[in-house]
C-alpha cells in the first residue's frame, strides 16, 4: 500500500524543480505504461488502484508496485479525470556534443531542430509525429519547454519513449555543422516551396517559436528555408501551428522517399 510521504513525494513532481531534483518524471495511463515497461528507461515504481495490479501480474512482478485508493490516485494524477496507473520514471540524461564522428551520423539521416518550441501540447505532438515519420532524434533550444512536462508526455502518447530528445545551445550546434549540410528552416515568408523544393532526406529540419517563429541567430545557420504556401483566397488567414508545421513538412519529406 502506498503511504503518506511517498504520495507527498510524488504529488511534487507536478512542479519542474522536484522532477529536476529527483531527476524523475510520470507517466499517466494503461497504454502508456505498456509503452513505457518495453522501452529501457528505468522505472522507479508504479502506483495502480488493486484492479491494474490483478490484471496486469507480468507487469507488477518485476516493478516496485503500490496499490492506491482513487482518491490517492487523484491526489498525485496531473489529470482531471485520473487513471488506473501511474509510474514514476527515471529521466535520460543525454550530453549531445558534435564532434565529427556524430556529424556523420546526423548527415545521413533527418533530425528536427527545434528553436524555443514553448507550449507542451506542440512539443508532445511533434515528438509523436517524429516517432511516426521514422525521426529518431530531435534537438530543442534550452529555452523549449522541458519534454518531461506532463502535457508533453501525455502528447506524445508515449512516443517520447522511443525517441532521442536532446537539450542543447542549437546555435553552436548548427554552426558547427559542415557547409555542405543540409540545414532547412521552416519560415512564413521567403522561403523556398516546400512542393517545389528539391528535398533530401538527410540533414536538419528546424521549426521555431510558435508565435516568432526561428529566431534571427539561427536563420543565418539555414542553407535552405522552406515555406509551406496558403491557398487560401483570404487576405489574412491564420498561419499553422508548430505541431501542423511539423507534421507537413515531414510527411512532404518522407513522401519523396517513396
Amino acid at each position: 500500500m502506498i503511504n503518506k510521504a511517498l504520495l507527498k513525494q510524488i504529488s511534487s513532481y507536478k512542479q519542474k524543480k522536484f522532477r529536476d531534483e529527483d531527476q524523475v518524471f510520470v507517466v499517466e495511463g494503461e497504454k502508456m505504461i505498456k509503452e513505457l515497461v518495453a522501452s529501457d528507461f528505468e522505472v522507479v515504481c508504479i502506483c495502480a488502484n488493486e484492479e491494474w495490479i490483478n490484471n496486469n501480474t507480468s507487469i507488477a512482478k518485476n516493478h516496485k508496485i503500490y496499490q492506491a485508493s482513487p482518491t490517492e490516485l487523484e491526489r498525485i494524477s496531473n489529470l482531471k479525470t485520473p487513471d488506473k496507473v501511474l509510474a514514476v520514471v527515471k529521466q535520460k540524461s543525454i550530453s549531445l556534443s558534435f564532434n565529427q564522428k556524430k556529424s556523420e551520423e546526423y548527415k545521413n539521416r533527418l533530425t528536427l531542430v527545434l528553436d524555443d518550441i514553448k507550449n507542451p501540447g506542440n512539443l508532445g505532438t511533434i515528438i509523436r509525429l517524429a516517432s511516426w515519420f521514422g525521426i529518431k532524434d530531435i534537438i530543442c533550444s534550452k529555452e523549449s519547454v522541458e519534454c518531461y512536462n506532463p502535457k508533453v508526455v501525455q502528447a506524445s502518447m508515449g512516443a517520447i519513449f522511443h525517441t532521442n530528445i536532446n537539450y542543447t545551445d542549437i546555435y553552436s550546434i548548427l554552426q558547427a555543422v559542415p557547409k555542405d549540410f543540409n540545414v532547412y528552416g521552416a519560415v512564413l515568408n521567403g522561403g523556398n516551396n516546400i512542393y517545389k523544393e528539391k528535398l533530401d532526406n538527410r540533414g536538419m529540419i528546424v521549426i521555431g517559436n510558435e508565435s516568432l517563429g526561428i529566431s534571427p541567430k539561427i536563420l543565418r545557420t539555414i542553407n535552405k528555408p522552406i515555406t509551406i504556401p496558403t491557398f487560401s483566397s483570404q487576405r489574412e488567414v491564420e498561419s499553422l501551428n508548430a505541431s501542423m508545421a511539423t507534421a507537413i513538412i515531414l510527411s512532404e519529406f518522407k513522401r519523396r522517399e517513396i
